[in-house]
C-alpha cells in the first residue's frame, strides 16, 4: 500500500485542527521555516520526542503521523455502513415516509434515545423521519434536522452533518424562533469544527452566542452551549486563555439559569460547563489539569437520561491518557464508559480512535483486555 508522506499527514492533521503552522511549530519548539519544510517534504522527521509533540499537538497517534502500527485512523471517516448509505440517500434523493409516523413524536423520541446514547435505535430511524419532515412546520423541522445532524457528527459522518445542519439553520431561519436558529448554528459549528473549516465554525459559534440575549430559559441555554463549543474550538487551537474566558461566560449563564436543565436538548447547566472544563484541558494536551477537572464533576446532578454527558468525562480522560501513552488508565475509562453506554463504543468516533490507538500498541496481559474491547465495539486496525 502506498502511504501519504509524513509531511502531507502532518499539514493535514494541523488544517483540520485550525491550527497555523506558527503555532504548530512554536508548541513543538521548532521554527515556522522548519515545519514549512517538513509540510512540503524538503526534510523528514526523525526525532522521536519531536514527532510525539506533534501527536500530541495535533490530537492523533504517533502512528497516525508516521503510518506504522496499523491502519491510521482519519478523522470524520467510519465505515460506511447500510444506516449511514440510507441516511446520505434519504437527505441526497429523499426517501418514503412510513405510514402512520407521526413526526412531532419521533424527534421528541430520537432527541431522548441520542441523550441516552442509543445510538443503535436512533440510526435506523433517521431516513424515516427525513421523509418525515418534508412539509412540517419550520420548528419542528428544525428540531428535527438538529437530530440528524448531531448523531451523524457523533459517529464522524462531518459531511452528512453539514447538510442536515444547513436544512435545520434553514428551518429555524423560517422559524424566527432565536432558540431554534442558535441551536441549528450549534450543530453548522459541531459539523464544521473537526474539517479546514475550523476557524469558521469558531467564529459563527461567538457571533451566534453574542447575539442571543435576554431571559429565556432556552435562549439562555442555547447561548451557553455555543460559548461551550467556541470554548472547546479555542482549545483545539491550543489558546487556553480564550478557552477559559468563553468559559467563564457559559458558566455565567448556567448560574443566570439555575439548574441542570435540557431546554432545546441542550443539557445545559452548571454540571455541563463542568464537563467542558475536562473537555476543554484535553484539547489544550493538559492531562493532568483534566483529571483535577473531572474530580470536580457531580454527575448525579444531570437531568435522568443524560448518559451521552455522562460518559463524556470518561472519554475525555481515556483520550487524554492514550495520547500521554497511559494504555491502561486509558483502557479503564474506556471499560467505565462500555459499562454506562456500550453503544458509545461502538459509534462514538472519538471512542473508535481511542480505542484504535490502543489496539496498535496492545501487548502482553492487558493486551487481551484491548482486543476484547476492540472486538465488541467492531473496531480493528
Amino acid at each position: 500500500m502506498v502511504t501519504e508522506p509524513i509531511g502531507r499527514r502532518i499539514a493535514l492533521h494541523r488544517r483540520r485542527r485550525g491550527l497555523a503552522q506558527a503555532a504548530v511549530a512554536g508548541l513543538v519548539g521548532r521554527s515556522e521555516s522548519w515545519l514549512s519544510q517538513v509540510e512540503r517534504g524538503l526534510r523528514t522527521v526523525d526525532n522521536y520526542t519531536v514527532l510525539r509533540d506533534l501527536a500530541r499537538v495535533l490530537r492523533v497517534d504517533i502512528g497516525t503521523l508516521t503510518g506504522i502500527g496499523g491502519q491510521p485512523s482519519e478523522p470524520g471517516r467510519e465505515p460506511f455502513d447500510a444506516d449511514v448509505a440510507a441516511i446520505e440517500r434519504a437527505l441526497l434523493v429523499g426517501a418514503q415516509a412510513e405510514p402512520g409516523v407521526d413526526a412531532s413524536t419521533a424527534v421528541s423520541d430520537l432527541h431522548r434515545a441520542y441523550q441516552a446514547a442509543r445510538y443503535d435505535e436512533v440510526l435506523p430511524a433517521l431516513p424515516s423521519l427525513i421523509a418525515a419532515l418534508d412539509g412540517q412546520a419550520p420548528a419542528l423541522c428544525a428540531a428535527g434536522y438538529t437530530v440528524v445532524a448531531k448523531t451523524l457528527t457523533k459517529i464522524g459522518s462531518s459531511d452528512l452533518a453539514l447538510i442536515a445542519a444547513d436544512r435545520a439553520w434553514a428551518a429555524a431561519r423560517r422559524s424566527g424562533d432565536p432558540a431554534d436558529l442558535g441551536m441549528a448554528v450549534y450543530q453548522v459549528v459541531c459539523a464544521l469544527l473537526p474539517t479546514p473549516r475550523a476557524a469558521l465554525a469558531e467564529e459563527l459559534a461567538v457571533t451566534t452566542a453574542d447575539e442571543l440575549t435576554g431571559d429565556d430559559p432556552a435562549v439562555c441555554s442555547v447561548a451557553g452551549a455555543l460559548w461551550l463549543i467556541a470554548a472547546v474550538a479555542a482549545a483545539c487551537r491550543i489558546d487556553g486563555a480564550v478557552a477559559e474566558e468563553r468559559l467563564g461566560r457559559a458558566e455565567q449563564l448556567a448560574e443566570h439559569l439555575g439548574e441542570d436543565a435540557n431546554h432545546r436538548w441542550t443539557a445545559f447547566g452548571p454540571t455541563n460547563v463542568a464537563i467542558h472544563r475536562v473537555s476543554v484541558a484535553v484539547e489544550l494536551g493538559d492531562a493532568p489539569a483534566a483529571l483535577a477537572a473531572a474530580e470536580g464533576v457531580d454527575l448525579d446532578r444531570l437531568p435522568e437520561g443524560l448518559h451521552s454527558r455522562r460518559v463524556q468525562v470518561q472519554l475525555d480522560i481515556a483520550w487524554a491518557q492514550a495520547q500521554r501513552r497511559r494504555d491502561a488508565e486509558a483502557l479503564v475509562a474506556l471499560l467505565e464508559v462500555e459499562r454506562a453506554a456500550p453503544q458509545v463504543t461502538r459509534r462514538n468516533a472519538v471512542a473508535r480512535d481511542t480505542i484504535r490507538q490502543l489496539l496498535a500498541r496492545a501487548r502482553g496481559t492487558s493486551g487481551a483486555a484491548v482486543r476484547g474491547l476492540a472486538h465488541r465495539a467492531g473496531v480493528a486496525v
